[in-house]
């Protein structure tokens, strides 16, 4: 399945997808994330990517981005089932790669993973937690329709305590 938005599309995350997280595994692009993971930890993340993306209960995705125009992969998106304050939601995050960035593919890639996790029928929200000093991501959360939460702290990677802010998109409501 492949999902469209803008001029990108959604590529459900695959086994030969490695080469991309390692890429998107850049220190300037982990910088608000606790810098970059070793290659144990890319291994297992990886892993994990490929089974949520394969297991089809509901509980989220991983997808690469491509550029609809080239065929490029720019970068990751994808949603996965969490608890926050007590509620059942979906949270998102994403990466483009630096060649990409400045040209709204995350804002894209954003709309078209809330737009997979809408047709789930699961959880009502959809979250993002950037950094409040990631001004790129907060950007994306605002383009894309989500609602500012507040702030809220975080341990990510574990151990390393971030601010973040509390992005939600309310799925049930109509898309943009």
């Amino acid at each position: 399945m492949e999902i469209k938005a803008s001029a990108v599309r959604l590529e459900p995350w695959s086994e030969a997808d490695f080469d991309l997280l390692r890429a998107a595994n850049a220190p300037e692009l982990m910088d608000h994330l606790g810098g970059p993971e070793s290659e144990e930890q890319l291994v297992t993340r990886h892993q994990r990517y490929v089974e949520l993306s394969a297991d089809g209960t509901g509980r989220g995705r991983m997808y690469r981005i491509v550029l609809e125009e080239t065929g490029e992969a720019a970068g990751t998106v994808g949603f996965w089932a969490k608890t926050w304050q007590d509620e059942e939601v979906y949270e998102t995050g994403w990466t483009v790669l630096p060649g990409f960035q400045g040209r709204g593919i995350a804002t894209a890639a954003t709309l078209a993973v809330a737009a997979e996790a809408r047709t789930e029928h699961r959880h009502r929200h959809l979250h993002a937690y950037p950094s409040t000093e990631n001004g790129p991501s907060n950007a994306v959360c605002r383009k894309a329709g989500f609602e500012l939460m507040g702030e809220a702290d975080f341990e990510y990677p574990p151990g390393h305590p971030i601010r973040c802010n509390d992005w939600r998109l309310d799925l049930r409501a109509q898309a943009r």
